[in-house]
């Protein structure tokens, strides 16, 4: 055999290394968080599907949780390393335990949202302010009562206009199905349930009235700084997720369908399709732009600014922690920087920008 040819061989075994190089490597056992049948945790079921987290050489255990301020407490003793939440529980992560945002999950501005029953709708879009006095049932101190007070703010109302009442999701759902409900403030799915089955429709959500409600990739600051590849290679499977999901849409919306059901929650196909249409993703190059403080703050900061803002302003934290204290685009860029872990995390995006 010829020296070229050699040298031509071991290039094109070398091109095809990363992903089996990774697949042989020893695994590290790495704690993930969720919460079940919500958009933004698709991509670690979908990774567990496609056993990508051992082509990472991560060997995950999960914890779920019914919602995010159990999670992020559960932080604190250590029952994870990284996950997925809300924007308002990684905050409150970060205020009370150290929590550190390292990207986003989704936009959900659009599905957080003031929903009232189809016959009062246009009723109330002509004079919203017909709402003060009313009881306004929402799940207080979350990602749906901030939509909530923009929207008000939006109409000229104020919170103390509308008497408040703090349920969990599911006992609004019943109530407004009972025709027990003014208005209500839910998040995804459980908007196209009230759609679906009592008639119910959107009003304002946190996209119109200009709040933007991101979700978080989070992670503990301990485990962090002890094992920043770990942190890294758990982006990269969750970056490919959302990359593998919007290529492969059909096989993508059927395996919604399934991990919402493995959750407890049966969707409609066009539940499943509004999902996908209204929650943009962020892609590893949009990630490291919208966090970018090249210039000053980060879009990143000033959204994560307001809902801290609007946190402090409910009593949820004494003070709005400083968004550069816990928001770092290290691990990002981690595997921005890292040829490998970058085929890994891009290989079925189109937009990235290949290095």
């Amino acid at each position: 055999m010829s020296t070229t040819l050699r040298r031509l061989l071991l290039a094109g075994a070398l091109a095809l290394a990363p992903l089996a190089a990774t697949a042989q490597a020893p695994t590290e056992k790495i704690g993930v968080s969720y919460q079940p049948s919500l958009y933004w945790a698709l991509p670690f079921y979908i990774a567990t599907q496609k056993g990508w987290w051992k082509e990472a050489g991560l060997d995950p255990s999960f914890a779920v949780f019914p919602a995010g301020a159990p999670q992020v407490a559960a932080a604190q003793a250590g029952s994870w390393d990284v996950g997925g939440a809300g924007s308002v529980p990684a905050i409150l992560g970060a205020a009370r335990f150290g929590l550190l945002t390292i990207g986003l999950t989704n936009d959900e501005s659009k599905t957080n949202a003031l929903m009232v029953r189809a016959d009062r709708l246009d009723a109330i879009l002509k004079d919203p302010k017909q709402l003060a006095g009313q009881k306004l049932l929402v799940t207080t101190n979350s990602t749906a009562d901030f939509a909530a007070r923009n929207c008000l703010k939006k109409w000229g109302l104020g919170p103390r206009d509308l008497r408040f009442v703090n349920l969990g999701q599911a006992q609004i759902i019943s109530a407004v199905i009972a025709d027990a409900a003014e208005i209500v403030g839910v998040w995804a799915p459980n908007t196209y349930t009230l759609e679906e089955k009592a008639n119910a429709r959107v009003i304002c959500s946190g996209a119109d009235a200009g709040a933007v409600v991101p979700g978080a990739l989070v992670v503990r600051a301990d485990y962090a700084k002890a094992h920043p590849a770990e942190v890294a290679k758990f982006l990269a499977v969750y970056l490919r997720g959302w990359g593998w999901a919007k290529a492969n849409p059909k096989e993508a919306h059927d395996m919604t369908k399934r991990f919402y059901a493995d959750g407890g929650i049966e969707v409609s196909d066009h539940a499943i399709e509004q999902e996908f249409a209204l929650r943009p993703t962020y892609p590893l190059d949009a990630q490291l732009k919208a966090m970018s403080r090249s210039a000053g703050a980060s879009e990143v900061d000033n959204w994560f600014s307001q809902i801290g803002g609007f946190m402090a302003e409910v009593g949820t934290v004494p003070k709005a922690p400083d968004p550069k204290a816990f928001i770092d685009d290290a691990f990002l860029k981690r595997v921005a920087d890292d040829p490998k872990l970058r085929a890994f995390a891009t290989e079925f995006d189109p937009s990235s920008v290949q290095r």
